[in-house]
């Protein structure tokens, strides 16, 4: 099912260079929160809140990060290449993936942007709900997915939340030299409102912002040298879960996503997972 990358070393240092992330470097000038506060500030919600509303909980925004937050997104996602876990479920999914552990490791930047206080209150202020971090144990909280090799896709799917409460979605384009769309459909579990279909290209800085146990929705095949990344945040109202919903979850995330190894990393170490 799996597919692992093959080791790198863990710290890449430059002659005379301090040991640190190999990823931190490119972004280490940037202040992610400042620059997107920035961002809403000239945005606003008013007009995005109703749009989302409107769709049955579902937001495309074409142009969102600013420059200098995408370029470091840019440069994360082609530094952890190295790193990415293969997956192929047949008639399903392809594809790799990168989690929030290993992104905690190599790319700080990334964790610094999904904590924004401007981004998620600006996110807040969309969806209407005080929205919280996932659990430190959850890998899908912040991770990287890359399409590379021809035929890359995942199959229609709801972003199925198991926790007590509703978990939002926020979906980064990232790298985006590739024909991949994101198709979807909207009100698909409100019986009175008619079905509709859409379909988006997300470019880099674009985002999609939704309710994952309410759009429908697939990336469509990688086509022959192209290349896709897109990062996704993932936000709850309430981080309680049941034990055996956690089980179902992380097997879940270990057989599709990123692996054993890393979905089920703070309990091979002894360190009991923080809620």
């Amino acid at each position: 099912m799996s597919e692992q990358a093959e080791a790198v070393p863990d710290l890449l240092t430059l002659p005379g260079e301090r040991q640190q992330p190999f990823a931190d470097r490119a972004d280490a000038r940037a202040d992610p929160d400042a620059d997107v506060a920035a961002r809403v500030g000239t945005l606003g919600h008013s007009a995005p809140r109703a749009e989302f509303e409107r769709q049955g909980a579902f937001l495309h925004v074409g142009e969102f990060l600013p420059d200098e937050v995408t370029a470091g997104l840019v440069a994360s996602a082609r530094a952890l290449q190295d790193r990415i876990n293969r997956n192929y479920l047949p008639g399903h999914k392809q594809g790799g993936s990168v989690s929030r552990h290993t992104i905690d490791q190599y790319a700080p930047f990334i964790a610094q942007l999904y904590r924004s206080k401007a981004l998620i209150g600006w996110l807040e202020q969309i969806c209407g709900e005080q929205l919280l971090p996932s659990p430190e144990q959850d890998p899908h909280a912040y991770a990287l997915y890359y399409y590379t090799r021809e035929g890359d896709h995942i199959g229609w799917h709801y972003d199925t939340s198991y926790y007590n409460g509703r978990r939002y979605t926020l979906l980064f384009g990232v790298i985006d030299e590739s024909s991949c769309r994101l198709d979807y459909e909207l009100h698909t579990r409100e019986p009175d409102v008619p079905t509709q279909a859409g379909s988006v290209q997300i470019p880099p800085g674009g985002l999609v912002f939704f309710d994952g146990d309410k759009l429908r929705h697939r990336i469509t095949p990688l086509g022959a040298n192209q290349m896709r990344v897109s990062l996704t945040f993932e936000y709850v109202t309430d981080p309680g879960m049941r034990p055996w919903l956690r089980f179902v979850s992380n097997m879940k995330d270990a057989l599709a996503y990123f692996g054993f190894r890393q979905v089920f990393k703070r309990l091979a170490k002894g360190q009991p997972p923080r809620a």
